[in-house]
């Protein structure tokens, strides 16, 4: 058992020997640590958090009360293989949230980036890919394989479908049912999750560029009122686009999917 000797570990807590504790962490009451997890440096533990699993936590997250991170994937086809939580940096995964481990058939990893904030009771699914500074409002569910790109933010109580892509600086507004993949920068509502429109605040808060927003509103309206097939405008419009933010459009909605798309109204 690794554990720095800058570490302050509770009495109460267990901390299984194998565990690699980083220096500057803190374990609070009650805690479990199993024997494969990692803590990067100055980790926080809060009372009655458990990390477990093949699990490596980055320098400076905080997991709070009841928090499980780690354990085994809600799948029956798991037949107990070896795979992995990887978890980055300085994110804040608050009180009953739930972070699986991944799958031999998903790829074996789960991934969580940095910064993220995964709010009361949020689950990440096994083998989901979440990029960095992604927003989880309280009670969401992501299921099994989704990939949710930077800056996402999903509304409490809604529920991301298994395979689903939600591309960068995507937002999802709450009690959302989201079952198709949503393209960057787009705004999702209603219960069934339609797509209405683009995350403007997100953007401006961002500080993107006017000519790229303004480019971007165009990009819109060509996907969706423009001549031919969805695929077809988006073809056109990446042979055409010189923004950026544009080009990272077409290329999610170009790349390959095991699901169709939410199409702009």
């Amino acid at each position: 058992m690794g554990i720095d000797a800058s570490a302050q570990i509770h009495p109460s807590a267990v901390v299984e020997e194998g565990a690699v504790i980083g220096p500057e962490c803190r374990i609070g009451p009650f805690c479990v640590v199993g024997a494969d997890v990692t803590l990067g440096r100055g980790v926080v533990l809060k009372s009655h958090a458990v990390v477990t699993g093949w699990t490596e936590i980055g320098d400076e997250t905080v997991i709070f009360p009841f928090a499980t991170v780690g354990e085994v994937p809600q799948d029956l086809k798991y037949r107990g293989e070896r795979t992995r939580l990887i978890v980055g940096k300085r994110n804040r995964i608050r009180e009953g949230a739930t972070l699986s481990t991944g799958t031999e058939g998903g790829g074996g990893v789960t991934r969580v980036g940095d910064d993220c904030l995964l709010m009361t009771g949020a689950h990440v699914g096994h083998d989901a890919q979440i990029g960095d500074r992604v927003i989880l409002v309280n009670q969401v569910a992501v299921a099994g394989h989704c990939v949710l790109g930077d800056d996402v933010i999903v509304g409490g109580l809604s529920g991301i479908h298994q395979w689903v892509r939600i591309g960068k600086g995507a937002i999802i507004g709450a009690v959302t049912m989201v079952t198709n993949d949503v393209m960057p920068y787009g705004l999702v509502q209603a219960p069934r999750g339609e797509l209405e429109g683009l995350n403007l605040v997100g953007l401006k808060r961002r500080g993107v560029d006017r000519a790229e927003i303004t480019a971007l509103r165009a990009a819109y309206q060509m996907l969706a009122q423009g001549e031919g097939t969805f695929l077809d405008r988006t073809r056109r419009l990446a042979d055409e686009t010189e923004s950026v933010h544009v080009r990272e459009i077409t290329d999610f909605i170009l790349g390959a999917t095991d699901r169709s798309f939410l199409t702009p109204k």
